[in-house]
């Protein structure tokens, strides 16, 4: 069922949105030191985005206002709605510059036979920055199969620290606000080579998987750290575009675990300067188990 269209109609005229466009200043009070002061404090922004696939929208996340075409394209993989992004013919952003928090749609025009696919799954669903399964209509779509990965050596301990330790400072929004995730591409010696931010914690994660699968980048040769802990679609969304390997600043659940073994995916939790905790080594964990071949 398609969602309805907002009453103020967006101006329909594709635009480009930087980091500029998510935060802003507010007068607020600081109490320090028994003292209390006047003051500017940057404050993230919030808005609405609306994925729109040929035109019927199908899904509304709350976002931060740049990098959209990434999470556009990063969503859409990792959601299964499109396997490649040549399945994607074309992606706008429209939205009115001056008045953003109205909202912003992505309009994204695919391919004919993915189109039939999504309207079958008659998914519709309000995301919000904690939660990506709102909205599911059974139990099956919200937990889908899993995509296996290869598997691959763990990283070396001295990787994930190096990793962690330049996490905050590749971390401008952060740093401004104090409001942002952030979901990085790292090689194998913990350098990290891309980074995107946002609000929401699935959604950075989506802009980074959206921005590395518009390069050749090999993501069985490197890792993704996440400043927040591991859920089941973190795993989920980070297999479904071939990552081997996560780390996580907090922990994982459960049901993450569960899914990363499965896959065959290397997870790592609580990944703090000088120490982190391996919770699935997938090469371990193929080596352990028992042989089919008889013995006889």
């Amino acid at each position: 069922m398609a969602m309805k269209k907002p009453e103020q109609p967006i101006n329909d005229e594709s635009i480009s949105l930087s980091v500029d466009n998510c935060h802003n200043q507010a007068a607020v009070s600081r109490w320090q030191n028994n003292c209390q002061l006047d003051a500017l404090d940057s404050i993230a922004e919030e808005i609405p985005v609306a994925m729109i696939y040929n035109g019927i929208s199908h899904v509304v996340m709350m976002a931060s206002p740049c990098d959209l075409e990434d999470f556009a394209l990063g969503f859409s993989i990792s959601e299964g709605i499109v396997k490649t992004p040549q399945e994607i013919y074309e992606i706008d952003v429209v939205a009115d510059a001056d008045n953003l928090s109205a909202g912003v749609e992505i309009r994204m025009s695919i391919t004919t036979q993915r189109s039939v696919q999504l309207k079958q799954r008659r998914r519709n669903l309000t995301g919000r920055t904690g939660c990506g399964l709102c909205g599911a209509e059974s139990l099956e779509q919200a937990i889908r199969p899993v995509k296996s990965v290869s598997p691959v050596p763990m990283i070396q301990p001295k990787a994930v620290e190096q990793a962690v330790g330049q996490l905050t400072q590749q971390q401008p929004l952060q740093s401004l606000t104090g409001a942002f995730h952030g979901a990085a591409w790292c090689n194998q010696s913990g350098e990290i080579q891309l980074l995107r931010e946002d609000i929401g914690r699935h959604n950075a994660l989506d802009k980074l998987l959206g921005a590395l699968k518009q390069t050749d980048t090999d993501l069985s040769d490197g890792f993704v750290l996440v400043s927040s802990r591991a859920s089941y679609e973190m795993v989920h969304k980070s297999t479904s575009c071939g990552v081997s390997t996560l780390v996580a600043v907090s922990a994982p659940t459960r049901l993450a675990l569960d899914l990363a073994k499965q896959a065959g995916l290397n997870l790592i939790g609580f990944a703090r300067p000088g120490r982190h905790v391996i919770y699935n080594q997938a090469e371990l964990a193929s080596s352990e188990k028992p042989s089919t071949d008889s013995e006889e």
